[in-house]
Protein backbone atom coordinates (compact mmCIF):
# COMPACT_ATOMS: atom_id res chain seq x y z
CA UNK A 1 0.00 0.00 0.00
CA UNK A 2 1.10 3.43 -0.98
CA UNK A 3 1.49 6.45 1.71
CA UNK A 4 1.56 9.92 1.30
CA UNK A 5 3.32 12.77 2.94
CA UNK A 6 3.89 16.12 1.38
CA UNK A 7 6.61 17.78 2.90
CA UNK A 8 7.16 21.66 1.35
CA UNK A 9 9.99 23.59 1.06
CA UNK A 10 9.76 27.55 1.81
CA UNK A 11 10.66 30.36 -0.22
CA UNK A 12 12.18 33.06 1.18
CA UNK A 13 11.01 36.20 0.01
CA UNK A 14 12.56 39.88 0.96
CA UNK A 15 10.82 43.42 0.46
CA UNK A 16 12.88 46.07 -0.91
CA UNK A 17 13.26 49.23 1.23
CA UNK A 18 12.81 52.68 0.04
CA UNK A 19 15.71 55.15 1.67
CA UNK A 20 15.06 59.33 1.64
CA UNK A 21 17.72 61.59 -0.72
CA UNK A 22 19.03 64.28 1.32
CA UNK A 23 17.31 67.33 1.11
CA UNK A 24 19.42 71.15 0.63
CA UNK A 25 17.78 72.81 3.05
CA UNK A 26 19.03 73.50 6.90
CA UNK A 27 19.39 70.62 9.60
CA UNK A 28 16.26 71.17 11.39
CA UNK A 29 14.25 71.39 7.93
CA UNK A 30 16.16 67.65 6.81
CA UNK A 31 15.22 66.15 10.52
CA UNK A 32 11.64 67.37 10.36
CA UNK A 33 11.20 66.02 6.61
CA UNK A 34 12.92 62.50 7.67
CA UNK A 35 10.21 62.30 9.91
CA UNK A 36 7.21 62.76 7.51
CA UNK A 37 8.56 61.17 4.56
CA UNK A 38 10.62 58.41 5.36
CA UNK A 39 7.94 55.77 7.05
CA UNK A 40 5.13 56.22 4.30
CA UNK A 41 8.35 55.49 1.59
CA UNK A 42 9.27 51.96 3.08
CA UNK A 43 5.31 51.06 3.95
CA UNK A 44 4.77 51.68 0.63
CA UNK A 45 7.97 50.47 -1.21
CA UNK A 46 7.20 47.05 1.06
CA UNK A 47 3.31 46.80 -0.39
CA UNK A 48 4.50 47.29 -3.71
CA UNK A 49 7.40 44.93 -3.88
CA UNK A 50 4.90 42.06 -2.44
CA UNK A 51 2.28 42.60 -4.93
CA UNK A 52 5.14 42.24 -7.39
CA UNK A 53 6.88 39.25 -6.10
CA UNK A 54 2.99 37.67 -6.27
CA UNK A 55 2.08 39.12 -9.76
CA UNK A 56 5.39 37.13 -10.78
CA UNK A 57 4.62 34.24 -8.81
CA UNK A 58 1.39 34.43 -10.34
CA UNK A 59 2.47 34.51 -13.73
CA UNK A 60 4.56 31.55 -13.40
CA UNK A 61 1.92 29.54 -12.40
CA UNK A 62 -0.31 30.43 -15.24
CA UNK A 63 2.45 29.90 -17.92
CA UNK A 64 3.85 26.59 -16.43
CA UNK A 65 0.12 25.43 -16.23
CA UNK A 66 -1.98 26.71 -19.17
CA UNK A 67 -1.51 23.38 -21.02
CA UNK A 68 -3.90 21.75 -18.48
CA UNK A 69 -6.56 24.58 -18.30
CA UNK A 70 -9.29 22.67 -20.60
CA UNK A 71 -7.19 19.51 -20.84
CA UNK A 72 -7.90 16.66 -18.23
CA UNK A 73 -6.68 14.13 -20.69
CA UNK A 74 -2.93 16.13 -21.06
CA UNK A 75 -3.24 16.07 -17.00
CA UNK A 76 -3.26 12.63 -16.85
CA UNK A 77 -0.62 12.09 -19.25
CA UNK A 78 1.63 14.01 -17.24
CA UNK A 79 0.81 12.06 -14.10
CA UNK A 80 -2.00 13.32 -12.20
CA UNK A 81 -4.78 10.93 -11.42
CA UNK A 82 -8.13 11.48 -9.84
CA UNK A 83 -8.11 11.70 -5.62
CA UNK A 84 -10.99 13.08 -4.98
CA UNK A 85 -14.58 13.67 -6.56
CA UNK A 86 -17.02 16.88 -6.70
CA UNK A 87 -16.24 18.72 -3.55
CA UNK A 88 -18.75 21.22 -3.37
CA UNK A 89 -17.90 25.05 -3.88
CA UNK A 90 -13.97 23.51 -4.24
CA UNK A 91 -13.91 20.84 -7.61
CA UNK A 92 -12.33 17.61 -8.63
CA UNK A 93 -8.82 17.10 -7.00
CA UNK A 94 -6.18 15.44 -9.24
CA UNK A 95 -2.71 14.33 -7.86
CA UNK A 96 0.48 13.94 -9.44
CA UNK A 97 2.45 12.00 -6.74
CA UNK A 98 5.63 12.79 -8.29
CA UNK A 99 5.64 16.03 -7.67
CA UNK A 100 7.71 16.75 -4.27
CA UNK A 101 8.11 20.19 -2.33
CA UNK A 102 7.03 23.60 -3.35
CA UNK A 103 7.52 25.07 -6.41
CA UNK A 104 4.40 27.67 -7.93
CA UNK A 105 5.37 25.71 -11.71
CA UNK A 106 4.53 21.80 -10.61
CA UNK A 107 1.27 21.96 -8.51
CA UNK A 108 1.08 18.80 -6.38
CA UNK A 109 -2.75 19.01 -7.10
CA UNK A 110 -4.88 20.21 -9.77
CA UNK A 111 -8.78 20.84 -9.05
CA UNK A 112 -10.84 20.55 -11.86
CA UNK A 113 -14.54 22.45 -12.29
CA UNK A 114 -16.53 20.02 -14.47
CA UNK A 115 -20.23 20.49 -16.67
CA UNK A 116 -20.78 17.02 -18.65
CA UNK A 117 -17.61 15.87 -20.81
CA UNK A 118 -16.02 19.67 -20.16
CA UNK A 119 -13.31 20.52 -17.57
CA UNK A 120 -11.83 23.51 -16.42
CA UNK A 121 -9.12 23.85 -14.16
CA UNK A 122 -10.02 25.82 -11.81
CA UNK A 123 -6.90 25.99 -8.99
CA UNK A 124 -3.64 24.60 -7.54
CA UNK A 125 -3.11 23.04 -4.85
CA UNK A 126 -0.35 21.79 -2.25
CA UNK A 127 -0.56 20.10 0.77
CA UNK A 128 1.72 19.65 3.46
CA UNK A 129 2.48 17.77 7.05
CA UNK A 130 2.73 20.84 9.27
CA UNK A 131 1.94 24.56 8.64
CA UNK A 132 4.69 26.53 6.84
CA UNK A 133 6.87 28.46 9.04
CA UNK A 134 7.70 30.67 5.87
CA UNK A 135 4.26 31.29 3.44
CA UNK A 136 5.50 29.88 -0.29
CA UNK A 137 3.68 32.70 -1.58
CA UNK A 138 2.65 36.41 0.17
CA UNK A 139 -0.39 36.38 1.98
CA UNK A 140 -0.77 32.57 1.86
CA UNK A 141 -3.17 31.10 4.05
CA UNK A 142 -4.06 27.65 4.48
CA UNK A 143 -6.83 25.08 4.39
CA UNK A 144 -6.77 21.23 6.12
CA UNK A 145 -7.91 18.35 4.57
CA UNK A 146 -8.24 15.38 7.46
CA UNK A 147 -7.06 11.59 7.66
CA UNK A 148 -8.81 9.88 5.04
CA UNK A 149 -8.46 6.84 2.82
CA UNK A 150 -8.60 7.46 -1.16
CA UNK A 151 -9.05 5.02 -3.67
CA UNK A 152 -8.38 5.04 -7.84
CA UNK A 153 -12.09 6.15 -8.50
CA UNK A 154 -11.73 9.12 -6.34
CA UNK A 155 -13.72 8.32 -3.31
CA UNK A 156 -11.93 9.31 -0.34
CA UNK A 157 -13.17 7.76 3.59
CA UNK A 158 -12.07 10.29 6.48
CA UNK A 159 -10.34 7.51 9.07
CA UNK A 160 -7.89 8.15 11.90
CA UNK A 161 -4.61 5.58 10.27
CA UNK A 162 -4.85 3.29 7.17
CA UNK A 163 -5.33 0.22 9.27
CA UNK A 164 -8.98 1.11 9.46
CA UNK A 165 -9.49 1.79 5.85
CA UNK A 166 -11.64 -0.16 3.96
CA UNK A 167 -9.90 -2.59 1.62
CA UNK A 168 -12.07 -1.54 -0.89
CA UNK A 169 -13.84 2.07 -1.75
CA UNK A 170 -17.80 1.60 -0.28
CA UNK A 171 -20.01 2.13 -2.87
CA UNK A 172 -17.82 1.55 -5.67
CA UNK A 173 -15.60 -1.45 -5.20
CA UNK A 174 -12.57 1.09 -6.39
CA UNK A 175 -9.54 -0.08 -5.12
CA UNK A 176 -7.40 0.86 -2.33
CA UNK A 177 -5.05 3.82 -3.34
CA UNK A 178 -3.40 5.38 0.09
CA UNK A 179 -4.36 7.07 3.29
CA UNK A 180 -3.01 10.67 4.38
CA UNK A 181 -2.53 12.18 8.13
CA UNK A 182 -4.43 15.26 8.21
CA UNK A 183 -3.01 17.77 5.88
CA UNK A 184 -2.55 21.29 5.77
CA UNK A 185 -3.57 22.38 2.28
CA UNK A 186 -2.88 25.56 -0.06
CA UNK A 187 -5.28 26.72 -2.80
CA UNK A 188 -4.00 29.13 -5.45
CA UNK A 189 -7.03 30.26 -7.72
CA UNK A 190 -5.10 31.03 -10.82
CA UNK A 191 -7.94 30.42 -13.64
CA UNK A 192 -10.91 30.63 -11.85
CA UNK A 193 -11.87 34.33 -9.92
CA UNK A 194 -12.71 33.24 -6.16
CA UNK A 195 -14.44 36.50 -4.33
CA UNK A 196 -13.81 34.31 -1.22
CA UNK A 197 -9.67 34.99 -2.14
CA UNK A 198 -6.99 33.87 -4.42
CA UNK A 199 -6.24 31.02 -1.18
CA UNK A 200 -9.39 30.02 0.10
CA UNK A 201 -9.95 26.46 0.09
CA UNK A 202 -13.68 27.37 -1.05
CA UNK A 203 -15.41 29.72 -3.95
CA UNK A 204 -19.22 30.68 -4.30
CA UNK A 205 -18.07 30.82 -7.82
CA UNK A 206 -18.05 27.13 -8.79
CA UNK A 207 -21.41 26.36 -7.46
CA UNK A 208 -22.58 25.63 -10.19
CA UNK A 209 -20.64 23.05 -11.66
CA UNK A 210 -21.20 21.51 -7.63
CA UNK A 211 -23.16 18.84 -9.09
CA UNK A 212 -20.77 17.86 -11.65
Amino acid sequence: MRRLIFAAAALALAAAIATTAALAVSRSNRSSMSGVMSMPMSRSMSGSSKSSTLASQLALARLATAKYVTNLDRANTDGYGIITRMIPDMGYHYLNPNVKGFDVRKPAILVYERRGARWQLGALEWVFPAKPATPPLPGARYGSFGAACHYVDGTFVPEPSQADCPTTAPGTGAAFFFWHPKLYTMHFWVWYPNPAGLYSSMNPLVAPFSGG
